[in-house]
């Protein structure tokens, strides 16, 4: 079936490009531009085929290739449930032509690489997920592709091309949203106008409601742990899920708490006594040793022992406790390592995730000094080249995330590939190559939090891809560095309340003390 440009939706689009000026975002909200890669609302010169100027809402470079800077022009909530989402590339080179394709894409889906603009997206902080363009029932997105809009691959020296992804609305309403794409940090505190789009003659957006879609979204979940390693958390806005080590509960093959148990399952009650949810799940796991002859029983035993000490803590009258064992058929890090066995081996209760004591807003410390450049940046070596890293923002973010970003460069006369930055703890736990290797450490707290993983359903089992900078498929060669070049690298992660500093260790360089902002 040929792809069917819908009227009633583009007239709408059409009427307000050719009405007049382009609308512009509430004067009232700014875009922060702690990071040299993001800007304050401005306005650019128009690219080919533009008549006017558009306005610039925030803008970020590829970590790729530095030379294609991303501009959001456009951000519409239409009809209180859709986001239509403008950004304009630009190659500021003046030498090479830029291909854009692949690094647009969403490599969390079929043909995400090739062609289309399916990677542009917005973070919904208050569900804990990225939203990304609509699935039509033919083609990948509700977004711009190379073929069909006449773009091309690439982009020559100078010029600029506008790109469009259709979205839903992120949850409650919001003034200002997160916007992401697959090719550089994300620009937080977007304003989302409720005007409609303003577009460039010739682009012809969809209208979602004229024929079936299906919404595409990815589950955020923010991993934590405490640096004793006894409990770690999964928070997926919704639901808590408490690991706590079966090495540290029990004794080799048995099923009887130790008398560490009680302060671990202490701190959990607390948290159950938090939560408003009426069910809680007690589950046992075991690593791959032994057989299931030998798990199955031993990690139910486990799951009830918990259970039963549990409803003895918690306070409320009201909750519903269901315990299971199942064995090592659901492993959270792989087997082939002592410390992913270790980490495989425990019970984990999942419950609804407690409301903060207070909203983002009220948990927000006033600023605090900022350092010398300095005391944020560490050096290194790669490929006998120094080099060094820059922490370039730590900022709050609603829904209880914090957004960090870093700037890493070549100080070097030689090219260098720089490859510290995938080799964490828990790689095995992500479908591709990214950014990982990176921790927050709240040390008052005795508390570490772990990159973001976005969860994609695939049958029976769950991809985990890291909400963080790609370094996979198109973006392999992201680690590679020329002589003095630069890049920008970033990830999400849980953001403790009313913290005002955290401990940041990212790669192989020196662990430096970071304002929150």
């Amino acid at each position: 079936m040929a792809y069917r440009i819908v009227v009633p939706f583009i007239a709408l689009l059409m009427i307000s490009a050719c009405a007049g000026p382009p609308q512009t975002a509430p004067s009232a909200t700014s875009v922060p531009s702690p990071s040299s890669s993001q800007t304050a609302a401005s306005t650019t010169s128009p690219g080919p085929g533009e008549q006017q100027a558009q306005p610039v809402l925030a803008e970020t470079r590829s970590t790729l290739t530095p030379e294609l800077k991303v501009e959001v022009v456009g951000l519409n909530r239409v009809k209180s449930k859709h986001l239509v989402i403008q950004v304009r590339l630009s190659n500021t080179g003046a030498e090479e032509r830029l291909s854009w394709t692949g690094q647009m894409g969403d490599n969390t889906r079929p043909l995400g690489r090739i062609r289309w603009a399916s990677g542009i997206g917005v973070l919904d902080t208050e569900a804990h997920a990225l939203i990304l363009p609509y699935k039509p029932a033919d083609f990948p997105c509700l977004c711009t592709d190379q073929d069909r809009d006449g773009l091309g691959y690439f982009i020559d020296p100078g010029e600029s091309i506008s790109l469009y992804a259709v979205t839903p609305a992120p949850s409650g309403n919001p003034a200002s949203t997160t916007v992401v794409t697959p090719v550089g940090p994300p620009m937080p505190n977007v304003p989302i106008s409720d005007e409609p789009p303003a577009v460039p003659p010739g682009m012809l957006i969809p209208d979602p409601d004229a024929e079936p879609v299906t919404t595409v979204i990815r589950s955020l979940v923010t991993p934590s742990e405490s640096l004793d390693q006894y409990e770690e958390t999964a928070d997926d806005g919704k639901n808590l899920q408490v690991s706590l080590s079966s090495d540290v509960l029990f004794a080799v093959n048995k099923a009887t708490l130790t008398p560490k148990a009680n302060a671990i399952l202490t701190n959990t009650a607390e948290l159950i006594d938090s939560s408003t949810g009426a069910t809680v799940k007690v589950e046992g796991h075991a690593d791959s040793s032994g057989t299931d002859a030998i798990n199955d029983p031993l990690s139910e035993r486990r799951a009830q022992a918990v259970q039963r000490a549990l409803s003895e803590l918690v306070n409320r009258q009201d909750v519903d406790f269901q315990a299971k064992g199942y064995g090592s058929r659901r492993p959270l890090y792989g087997n082939d390592t002592d410390e992913g066995k270790r980490r495989n081996r425990r019970v984990t209760v999942s419950f609804a995730r407690p409301q903060p004591a207070a909203t983002d807003q009220a948990a927000t410390p006033s600023p605090s000094p900022t350092p010398g450049a300095e005391e944020l940046t560490g050096t290194g070596k790669a490929d006998g080249q120094p080099i060094s890293m820059e922490v370039t923002g730590l900022r709050r973010l609603p829904g209880g995330l914090g957004l960090l970003t870093y700037r890493i460069t070549n100080d070097g006369d030689r090219e260098a590939w720089f490859n510290e930055l995938h080799g964490a703890r828990d790689w095995m736990s992500f479908k591709y190559r990214a950014a990982f290797n990176v921790t927050l450490t709240d040390v008052e707290a005795g508390r570490q939090y772990l990159p973001g993983r976005l969860q994609v359903p695939t049958g029976d089992d769950i991809d985990s891809y890291c909400a963080c900078t790609d370094l996979s498929g198109v973006r392999l060669s992201s680690p590679k560095f020329g002589p003095g070049e630069a890049k920008e690298f970033w990830d999400l992660f849980a953001l403790p309340a009313g913290a005002t500093a955290l401990n940041v260790k990212i790669a192989s360089f020196r662990e430096l003390t970071v304002p929150v902002q």
